[in-house]
């Protein structure tokens, strides 16, 4: 029947600019208040990687490093220097030159670490800012749902007719802010975090088989082990998936 379509005239129901403020808007100020200004500027980063459908593709870094080991065997670690000025990843680019600068191989490991967990808190402290939206989005519909109940019942005079009617409509309009926490957490900022930290792994498996294929290169591995060894981090099927997989998503290792 009727009653169970979602009309115009009911969608409008949902929409409410008072209790858009105090969700909303009280979520966000604590967003604000709880973050530095430093950590707040890079919102607009996070969306950018949200939006970046390309994703990482190990594969086609190991090709990459493969392709190293083989110009290393042949001219020696100083003839990286040129491969390396033309990598666009600037992580990538670091650890080439570490090696051709002839650094101890554990002090270049260890650059290369502190590089990957420095970078892994950031993106953690990214993602938490909007697992504190998430918790707090629910509170302050609770308080808006509170706030209205509050004014309907001050308001409410059960001696007249017109007073007993506006029972229904203001307890909607209390219970609004309910829904708008709710999505907030659960549809917005909750799934925002995840893609953000699913992001981070995969950002990390590959810097991990850079770290690790460089420090193969270094110690004069052979391109064909070294290709066997890297696939070991990703996933099987995409290994089977070979090149068909353009952009695909790092795994960690089965």
């Amino acid at each position: 029947g009727e009653s169970g379509l979602l009309t115009p005239k009911q969608v409008g129901n949902f929409w409410d600019p008072a209790s858009v403020f105090i969700t909303i808007g009280c979520t966000l100020f604590i967003i604000v208040a709880s973050f530095p200004p430093s950590a707040l500027k890079d919102i607009p980063k996070h969306f950018k990687v949200l939006m970046n459908t390309k994703g990482n593709n190990p594969l086609a870094i190991i090709d990459e490093l493969v392709d190293l080991a083989q110009v290393a065997r042949k001219n020696g670690l100083l003839a990286l220097e040129e491969r390396g000025n033309q990598q666009e990843d600037p992580f990538f680019k670091q650890c080439i030159m570490l090696i051709v600068d002839n650094n101890d191989a554990d002090q270049a490991r260890e650059i290369m670490m502190n590089d990957i967990e420095q970078s892994s808190a950031r993106h953690e402290a990214g993602a938490g800012m909007y697992d504190r939206g998430s918790s707090v989005a629910p509170a302050f519909g609770m308080v808006g749902t509170l706030v209205g109940l509050i004014n309907m019942l001050k308001g409410m005079n059960m001696d007249s007719a017109e007073g007993a009617g506006n029972i229904g409509p203001a307890m909607g309009t209390a219970l609004i802010t309910t829904l708008y926490g709710c999505i907030l957490a659960h549809m917005i900022f909750g799934p925002i975090a995840n893609q953000l930290r699913q992001r981070d792994e995969e950002e990390m498996l590959c810097k991990l088989i850079i770290v690790e294929g460089i420090m193969s290169i270094q110690a004069g591995s052979n391109p064909k082990a070294l290709r066997e060894k890297l696939l070991t981090f990703v996933a099987q099927r995409q290994r089977e998936g070979g090149g068909e997989q353009k952009g695909g998503k790092g795994e960690g290792a089965e």
